[in-house]
């Protein structure tokens, strides 16, 4: 599902108009992001939580050369899934599981 799909499906559960579904989900990302950028967390009870990761500086290689590199610091978002999404995940019959 991409970002117009899930649009499309918030119009239709809720009754929304497009364009009042569109800006509930980006207002819903944009919080998101802006407390992730804050060094928050978001916790969406039965969902999951959106925190961020801070990386050290590290040395690499380039793949390429295999010269030795300097990686900079960097935070990275990062979710965990709630049990109840685990469990909805893992209730469907996979195929040669």
């Amino acid at each position: 599902m991409n970002k117009a799909e899930l649009i499309d499906a918030v119009a239709t559960s809720t009754g929304l108009g497009k364009s009042d579904a569109a800006s509930a989900v980006e207002s819903v990302f944009s919080n998101i992001t802006t407390t992730l950028q804050r060094g928050g967390t978001v916790s969406l009870v039965g969902f999951g939580a959106f925190s961020v990761s801070h990386r050290s500086a590290r040395t690499g290689r380039n793949p390429r050369t295999g010269e030795t590199i300097t990686i900079s610091a960097s935070r990275a978002p990062k979710f965990k899934a709630g049990k109840q999404l685990k469990d909805a995940v893992n209730s469907l019959a996979f195929p040669g599981a």
